[in-house]
């Protein structure tokens, strides 16, 4: 499943396309996915006891940590689940447990299997999609019981036995040019009815742990529902998609999507564990236990450890799951975690907090950085904007330092100085002249920017 290709050079490369710095924390997952590609091509016997090298990053925050783990995903087509350590000691919590990290996981790997049997069958299906529409455009001639084909056993005038055969073979002609027609794309702003399926509302089932505990009777009892169908009007382009999507549901083969999907989140799923410093005992609270939080380590440990967790597809076992852990560990510190916990995650990597040349970097180089994002979008209205250097070294020069005269943010600081910068132009961009350039300046940025430099007011700009 993982391709051979994305040696760790070529992962720390296609990291560095979206993702400025922080060398040390992308050699270290880059090593990680690569040794899961290892463990695969080793024997059977000793593939099992080959354990992933869990990592925990640690880094304030905005410098990257969530983005690696994502687009690290991304590049393995990994299911990848996101989750917060700290909602799991809110007061009064009664949703999940920690396991439904597992449960959310296996649906990520569901829905990813699912796209590719998608893709295999496409032809198929939208060949089917064509033929529902043709069928609703111009129904084929339906044979009566006990008739011949061509209508011939009860004629006895030859003249009439021609008519008959020339319905059918004109039924067909007309068909075969609407299908020309359909497939040219001539009949796609005509509309049509088809008839969809409504959803049904879920049935929710209280478990022992909470609502959801219990999927597979709830699925069952959803099955049991009839399912209802509402007639609406669509153009045939419409039709087409909606209905290339319902027969290749049809074709795909659910239990060899369930083997698969359970197969790729057990083996290459990674789960992201955010916030892992808040349930961490701080040195200022060594006083006394703090049982919320030590209690949220312990049932992480053996889903971190491995366990088998049943789903609603099967059940799947979370010994080579690969888990990144996250924190800033402002107050704490990582051996405030649990000796057990600490113990599941044996790569410890820091990542640096951003200074100004990296800002300059993150508004520059990646692929998605926020000023190619903006003139993406300004270009829709067929406006062009551009950035001067010193433009560029300006936003940097301001983001770094309400970082450093407030919370620090990291990269999440350029979001909000960009958008009050561009606010004005955003909003009287549809009502002018299309063939207008807006070329942003130092000057333009000091400007907007006044208000922060001179009176150190940053309760505007704090997100």
């Amino acid at each position: 499943m993982i391709n051979q290709k994305l040696t760790p050079s070529k992962i720390v490369e296609e990291l560095d396309k979206y993702i400025i710095g922080q060398a040390d924390a992308k050699r270290s997952v880059a090593i990680a996915l690569r040794n899961r590609w290892r463990r695969l091509k080793a024997s059977e016997e000793l593939r099992k006891e080959i354990i992933p090298s869990n990592i925990l990053m640690i880094g304030p925050t905005g410098v990257g940590k969530t983005e690696i783990a994502r687009r690290l995903a991304q590049l393995a087509d990994a299911p990848f689940i996101k989750v917060e350590a700290s909602k799991f000691t809110e007061v009064g919590y009664v949703g999940r447990d920690v396991e439904s990290m597992v449960r959310d996981l296996v649906e990520q790997a569901i829905g990813i299997e699912k796209e590719e049997k998608k893709k295999e069958v496409e032809v198929q299906a939208l060949d089917n999609a064509n033929e529902r529409i043709l069928n609703i455009l111009i129904p084929p001639i339906r044979k009566t019981p006990g008739t011949a084909q061509g209508g011939t056993s009860k004629v006895e005038n030859s003249n009439k036995e021609e008519e008959v055969t020339t319905d059918d073979q004109l039924n067909d002609r007309t068909r075969n040019k609407l299908r020309e027609k359909l497939l040219n794309g001539d009949l796609d702003k005509r509309k049509i009815d088809i008839d969809v399926t409504v959803p049904t509302s879920q049935v929710q089932i209280m478990g022992p742990g909470g609502i959801g505990e219990m999927d597979g009777l709830q699925d069952l009892f959803s099955q049991m529902i009839p399912k209802k169908t509402k007639r609406r009007t669509m153009t045939v382009a419409e039709a087409r998609d909606f209905l290339t999507e319902e027969e290749a549901s049809k074709l795909i083969d659910m239990e060899s999507v369930t083997r698969d999907a359970l197969d790729r989140a057990a083996n290459t799923g990674i789960i992201f564990i955010d916030e892992v410093d808040k349930i961490a005992a701080g040195s200022s609270n060594r006083s006394g236990p703090d049982v919320s939080r030590e209690g949220v380590q312990r049932d992480l440990l053996p889903i971190v450890e491995g366990s088998s967790v049943n789903t609603k597809y099967g059940i799947i076992k979370t010994d080579h799951i690969l888990f990144i852990s996250a924190g800033a560990f402002h107050i704490a510190k990582p051996s405030d975690l649990i000796p057990e916990l600490q113990g599941r995650f044996p790569i410890r990597v820091e990542l640096n907090p951003l200074e100004k040349d990296d800002f300059v970097k993150i508004l520059t180089i990646p692929h998605n950085a926020l000023t190619k994002q903006y003139q993406a979008m300004l270009q829709s209205e067929g406006v062009k904007l551009f950035f001067e250097e010193e433009a560029i070294d300006e936003i940097a020069t301001v983001a770094f330092q309400v970082n450093e005269e407030v919370e620090n943010i990291g990269a999440r600081r350029l979001h909000t100085i960009l958008s009050n910068l561009l606010n004005d132009i955003l909003f009287s961009v549809p009502d002018l002249d299309p063939s207008i350039e807006f070329v942003i300046t130092k000057d333009f940025v000091s400007e907007k920017m006044s208000r922060v430099t001179d009176t150190k007011d940053l309760s505007h700009y704090i997100l």
